[in-house]
């Protein structure tokens, strides 16, 4: 069990995350909703501690989280994968390369780096990244570097390497903000699997409602770093997203999809550039 106590971060004077008080069951997949600045990503950030939290305790299974440091911070770490929106694959290096990475939580120091840099890793290790592969139907690109696979494809490279740490839980930042819906369902079908077969706990973040009414078990809707809405994805009602966001689901979609899309450079940079 995952258990977020006041959990809060501020940046100077902004607070990116406001005391937020939640629990969640092992196995459960969750979706946190919200428009961008909704401290979505840096909640998430906290529960590995990639960045640390400015007051609040993580416990899980009754292990407080927010205390842990060196050889236990890493385990943790293990356990707690996460997964992002750019994928985070080393792209000149072949599709088993970069899913066995994710063995290398298992060599800290010298040792992961020793294994990375000549890929010594066991045959065992190797069956290991292959299967999971096959599993998601990639094991023929296997040998092939990961900059020649789509998007999609990419992403479900990072969760077989994310499955390789042997996680208790999964954190996914975005994981199809990038992507075009077919690659984007193929994807949430990906974790949605591992959450029903493996029985990992899935915590994603999304900006589209119905992507989390459809995959996830529980929606969590977060406004200006605080949880607005905590419940099943049937009580989140059209009325109910009016009533947090001020605006139909219709125009969060929009929102949401504006905040996606890359920005133009600004005539002053777009000026740097050409001198």
């Amino acid at each position: 069990m995952l258990e977020l106590q006041g959990l809060t971060r501020r940046f100077g004077a902004v607070t990116a995350v406001d005391d937020v008080r939640i629990v969640i069951p092992d196995g459960q997949m969750v979706g946190i909703i919200g428009r961008s600045g909704a401290g979505k990503s840096t909640l998430l950030r906290m529960v590995n501690r990639l960045t640390e939290p400015s007051l609040g305790r993580i416990f899980h299974d009754g292990q407080d989280v927010t205390a842990l440091s060196g050889k236990a911070l890493r385990r943790w770490r293990t356990d707690c994968a996460m997964i992002f929106q750019q994928f985070n694959l080393v792209q000149r290096l072949d599709v088993l390369t970069n899913v066995l990475i994710g063995r290398l939580n298992h060599r800290p120091g010298a040792l992961g780096t020793l294994t990375a840099l000549f890929k010594m890793f066991t045959a065992e290790e190797r069956a290991m990244a292959i299967r999971v592969l096959d599993r998601f139907d990639l094991a023929e690109t296997a040998l092939q570097r990961a900059d020649t696979l789509s998007g999609g494809q990419q992403q479900r490279v990072a969760i077989c390497r994310a499955l390789l740490q042997e996680p208790k839980l999964i954190l996914a930042d975005e994981p199809i903000a990038s992507l075009d819906p077919r690659n984007a369902k193929t994807v949430m079908d990906a974790l949605r699997q591992v959450n029903r077969e493996d029985g990992i706990t899935v915590l994603t973040n999304l900006h589209h409602l119905n992507t989390a009414r459809v995959f996830c078990d529980r929606i969590i809707a977060m406004q200006s770093g605080r949880v607005m809405f905590d419940g099943t994805p049937a009580a989140l009602t059209a009325g109910r997203v009016r009533e947090i966001y001020g605006v139909t689901e219709d125009q969060f979609e929009e929102q949401a999809e504006d905040a996606l899309r890359p920005q133009p450079p600004s005539p002053a940079r777009a000026g740097l550039a050409i001198a």
